[in-house]
């Protein structure tokens, strides 16, 4: 097994796509390389495209099976957290760069007497919260904000998105805060 994964790991570094029965690899690195590089330049990362093989995907159309049991009554949810300094997905945060949340029920939105109380923070395992202050977006779905300086590298921190909308419909705002926190923590890292 770790010989074929590392025969794997080479023939995907020099541009092969490699098929399995499950799924299909193919990653590329971006830029020009005369072949004398001993590592990536800064700000460059290898992108990975993962596919499930045709046989996978009809395995999972005969045999899996979709169940409904009910409506789901949750009042918003953080669902997955990218670091887009790094792409990884619920591991980390580069202190400040672009963190991208997705879930529902996430738009940051308070009346005046409660401005100063919601927001996307970042808790420590003590419980004390960092205020993002830099929302670039702010919608039902997605959350982009700047990670706060202000974070220690290597601590990991928990989000929490504190608002007053609802996460049943746009239009309205509730009387009260609402507080989603990630069942995941992300490490901050320069």
């Amino acid at each position: 097994m770790n010989a074929g994964m590392e025969l794997i790991h080479y023939l995907v570094a020099d541009g092969f796509k490699i098929k399995t029965p499950l799924f299909n690899l193919k990653i590329r690195v971006p830029g020009e390389y005369d072949g004398s590089e001993t590592h990536l330049p800064d700000g460059v990362h290898p992108t990975v495209r993962l596919q499930t093989s045709a046989a996978f995907r009809k395995y999972l159309k005969d045999r899996v099976k979709v169940e409904f049991d009910g409506i789901d009554q949750t009042d918003g949810h953080i669902a997955e957290a990218r670091d887009e300094a790094t792409g990884l997905i619920d591991e980390c945060a580069t202190l400040e760069n672009i963190i991208t949340i997705h879930g529902f029920g996430l738009k940051i939105e308070s009346d005046d007497a409660h401005k100063n109380d919601v927001g996307l923070f970042f808790v420590n395992p003590s419980g004390d919260p960092l205020l993002a202050k830099v929302l670039a977006v702010n919608e039902p779905k997605t959350l982009k904000a700047v990670v706060p300086p202000g974070l220690t590298a290597g601590t990991a921190y928990t989000l929490r998105v504190v608002t007053q909308g609802s996460a049943k419909t746009n239009a309205h705002m509730l009387k009260e805060l609402r507080v989603m926190n990630s069942e995941f923590t992300v490490t901050a890292h320069t």
